[in-house]
């Protein structure tokens, strides 16, 4: 292809730039993807410049059936990216100013600062709207996990010892809780992201009449009530990343959740806990050892949020010293968040697709969950309800456990002269504190893993992550 004279150096150069300038410099390699932005964003502009008279309608249409044929040869593979025009936004201008005159007129009244700024917002609002959709699919493999195995109870631990029974499901709906979070705090973000920053210049504007609103309007940068909304200082439109930050440390805490399920997913898929099995599908073997399977794409998304907090941190320090305005340092956001984007969208899907492929050892779980020691509190609320204050109640009940262990006894093969050797307020009914069904329905507070309130929250979430079922 003929150079165009859209170059990023402008005529206060002699030539151009060194070899390995240009190599080291060039950001085309991985801001190609903001391409479908960049085109609407430069379609917006140029009905904006038609409108305030800068552009005929006939350099207008030219402009905008020049970036669509550019749009549909980008989208079939077929366009060459040229390292040497450095990005995303001169390899397309000098494209079509290569194909239409007119296209030398597009740049008026604008700057590749603000129109960097405007890509990553378009490309961010979108990618927030499919991230919460990830994030929606997961949430539904862990509510239809638990509801098949809604009867189910495990242990549930602390320290990772165990502590008290709880049902299978409530473990797993604790997660979609933390992912409901997760939900929320990238909508809160694209409130700040859905702002257009397109008018700024490289700095201070322009001196045209350039129409930001029917820009805005054009690209639905819109609040609720659809009014335009604007960046309103163009120092700051063109060098903020506060909202790149904010994404990439919602993408982080949504990672240190995966990682926290999956930490949960790997101990139970071991021999030692054996609570579930993951599809041959999800795991992998060994190279050596013929009897393994390994829960990789657990262990994988546990690793991967490393990578996901390592962006985040990338992002700060990147800006932490940066004066006033555009840098040429802020080049090296878009990697950051783009790894942030991609990672945590493939650890959602794929957590989702293994947990889907995901069944529960029902026999394992029921020997874990019988362990009598796990009602241990049960007990001391047993001697609470017969007005024991509950100081004295736990020192009581803790002794009794001593007595089993030095025993060698299970807490509940206990005989009344036992537990009545440590308190005589402990009675003949203390024996049915040790049903572990009837413990569980004696669990009835909000959020409690009781067995009706554990039904409820899953119909609950049903009904909110499929508001709309399919007709029958």
């Amino acid at each position: 292809m003929k150079k165009s004279s859209v170059v990023s150096r402008s005529g206060r150069f002699s030539g151009g730039p060194a070899a390995e300038v240009s190599a080291f410099s060039e950001s085309v390699s991985f801001d190609w993807r903001l391409w479908k932005f960049d085109i609407m964003g430069s379609v917006a502009h140029a009905r904006m410049l038609e409108k305030i008279g800068v552009l005929t309608k006939t350099e207008a249409k030219a402009i905008r059936h020049g970036l669509r044929q550019i749009e549909q040869e980008i989208a079939a593979g077929k366009f060459k990216w040229h390292a040497e025009l450095e990005d995303v936004h001169m390899n397309i201008e000098a494209e079509l100013t290569r194909r239409v005159s007119a296209g030398a007129k597009l740049h008026t009244g604008r700057s590749r600062n603000d129109q960097v700024a405007l890509d990553v917002r378009l490309w961010l609002r979108q990618e927030i709207f499919e991230t919460v959709v990830e994030i929606s699919a997961l949430q539904s493999a862990l509510v239809e996990l638990g509801a098949r195995y809604a009867d189910v109870i495990i242990p549930g631990y602390t320290h990772l010892q165990r502590a008290q029974p709880v049902f299978f499901a409530h473990h797993l709906l604790a997660y979609v809780e933390m992912l409901a979070r997760d939900s929320g705090r990238l909508v809160d973000c694209l409130h700040r992201v859905n702002v257009c920053p397109l008018g700024s210049g490289a700095i201070a504007g322009s001196t045209l009449p350039l129409d930001r609103e029917f820009v805005a309007e054009a690209l639905a940068f819109l609040d609720f009530k659809n009014k335009p909304l604007l960046t309103q200082n163009s120092m700051d439109a063109v060098s903020d990343r506060d909202f790149m930050i904010e994404f990439c440390a919602a993408g982080a805490i949504i990672a240190v959740h995966l990682s926290r399920l999956a930490e949960d997913v790997i101990l139970w898929a071991g021999s030692e806990f054996n609570f579930i099995k993951i599809a041959d599908a999800y795991t992998t073997g060994s190279s050596l050892m013929p009897q393994k399977k390994n829960p990789d794409v657990a262990e994988l998304t546990r690793g991967k949020s490393a990578r996901v907090i390592g962006n985040l941190v990338s992002l700060l320090t990147l800006l932490k010293g940066l004066p006033m305005t555009y840098n040429r340092d802020l080049q090296e956001d878009k990697e950051r968040l783009f790894d942030t984007a991609d990672t945590v969208r493939a650890c959602l899907r794929l957590m989702a697709a293994m947990l889907a492929n995901t069944s529960v050892n029902t026999a394992a779980c029921a020997a874990a969950a019988r362990d009598p020691l796990l009602l241990a509190t049960d007990l001391a609320d047993y001697l609470v309800k017969k007005g024991m204050p509950f100081r004295r109640a736990h020192h009581a009940v803790g002794a009794v456990v001593a007595l089993a262990e030095k025993n060698g006894r299970p807490l509940d093969q206990l005989t009344l002269a036992d537990f009545q050797s440590v308190d005589q307020m402990f009675g003949a009914d203390v024996k049915e504190v040790f049903n572990l069904e009837k413990a569980m329905t004696r669990r009835t507070t909000v959020g409690s893993p009781g067995t009706k309130e554990v039904r409820r929250q899953l119909a609950r979430w049903r009904k909110e992550l499929n508001p709309y079922p399919p007709a029958r």
